[in-house]
């Protein structure tokens, strides 16, 4: 079986063909030529798409895909596909399932649900049992059974010695621990960044000092413990020269930002729409100059959709009483694209979380496993409901002009295109 992709502009770094127009045959799952033409044959699946890019898989560290317990918001099987059309080769999947994934054996069931897929499934099982904060899971035997990193999904670890004691322990395997960046104590019944904009609407407020707070404490405990240390989903200034900081004192902490943060403010609340409701709070122009910034030059490492589908009973109701999240798969690359030039953010898609998750990453090169994103980063578009794939509709993004469209992926022996 063998695919044709003509006139495909190469964005990969890594790759010798950098920049380069090419066409590209891939045979049996591997490329076998790049070259300036390549004869179409018979047996080959063209693929001939205007303005036609492509770069290596992209790798979206934090997805939400609710099986098992809450199917209602989204499957594994859909999530996969829906993952597939949006340009990500691979998905590293939250424990915030019903049961939680805090065992070898819950590790094993999303894996195996996951067979045969064209986008890769890697579990983030919890790190605590059931994700309560009190005793820590079994980690060891988690990685064995192929989880990849250990955090509880948006619930911060409050006990210090836990974290101190996680961090110390995971040294033994060498394993990647997350801390979700909030305290809250500070936080309090907060529903929105605190800010001019929650107090003309009466939403109570969360100081982004909740956000600056925990992070000093984990990184306080890491230059302690030494290991590894990630910080998903930051959302302030302060937080990116926090861990600017720590970076240049040689301590091994990463970092992401989720694309909502890049590219909305707290200015969207005033419609009170509950799709704007996220966990961090949408937060400043200000920040997200910093935010932005803290992309370009590579003190943040990983940029995820930190997508988590919430089912309609949950999120349209009154914005105080919804629950937090938003859906950010299909609209990842376009919203991202609105903001950041594609050399500005590729890695942070591509080689750099996949080498803090521990993910080998495919070059574009001859002989290499074709693992690919297809996309077109010049085309406008309105995104609408029609652009939803996922089971759930939450999306802080409907109705916004957005640039770019994704045309798919090769991956796994499989070509996954949209219609």
């Amino acid at each position: 079986m063998s695919t044709l992709l003509k006139n495909a502009t190469i964005i990969d770094a890594t790759s010798p063909y950098h920049l380069q127009k090419k066409d590209i045959l891939i045979r049996d799952g591997k490329i076998e030529k790049i070259e300036d033409f390549i004869l179409e044959k018979a047996q080959d699946t063209i693929v001939n798409i205007d303005n036609l890019h492509v770069s290596c898989g992209w790798f979206d560290t934090s997805v939400s895909l609710g099986e098992p317990g809450f199917e209602e918001r989204e499957t594994i099987k859909n999530g996969l596909q829906v993952a597939s059309k949006s340009g990500f080769t691979a998905i590293a999947v939250n424990a915030n399932t019903d049961p939680v994934i805090d065992s070898k054996s819950d590790v094993a069931f999303l894996i195996n649900q996951a067979t045969n897929s064209a986008t890769n499934l890697y579990p983030i099982a919890a790190l605590t049992q059931k994700s309560e904060g009190v005793n820590m899971a079994e980690l060891y035997d988690m990685q064995q059974a192929g989880a990849i990193a250990f955090g509880d999904y948006k619930k911060p670890i409050k006990n210090d010695n836990l974290m101190k004691v996680a961090l110390l322990y995971a040294q033994n395997f060498d394993g990647l621990v997350l801390s979700f960046p909030k305290n809250n104590a500070i936080a309090g019944e907060g529903i929105a960044n605190e800010n001019v904009n929650s107090t003309k609407l009466g939403l109570k407020g969360i100081p982004a000092l909740a956000e600056h707070i925990q992070i000093a404490r984990d990184l306080f405990l890491l230059e302690y413990t030494g290991g590894k240390l990630h910080i998903p989903t930051i959302s302030t200034s302060k937080s990116v020269d926090l861990i600017k900081d720590a970076k240049k004192n040689g301590l091994q902490v990463t970092c992401s930002v989720a694309v909502h943060h890049l590219v909305l403010t707290d200015d969207e609340l005033h419609g009170f729409d509950s799709n704007f409701k996220t966990n961090p709070p949408l937060r400043t122009k200000e920040d997200i100059k910093a935010l932005q910034k803290g992309v370009k030059n590579g003190v943040i490492d990983i940029i995820t959709s930190d997508h988590d589908p919430i089912d309609i009973e949950h999120k349209k109701v009154e914005f105080s009483e919804a629950k937090d999240g938003i859906i950010g798969l299909e609209s990842a690359f376009s919203a991202l694209n609105t903001v950041l030039h594609v050399a500005d953010f590729i890695d942070c898609l591509t080689v750099k979380p996949k080498a803090i998750f521990g993910i080998k990453n495919h070059t574009i090169k001859e002989g290499n496993i074709a693992d690919l994103t297809l996309f077109n980063p010049t085309e406008e578009i309105i995104f609408t409901k029609k652009h939803i794939l996922s089971t759930s509709k939450n999306s802080a993004f409907i109705d916004k002009k957005l640039k770019g469209v994704v045309y798919g992926i090769f991956a796994n022996h499989q070509l996954i295109l949209n219609a």
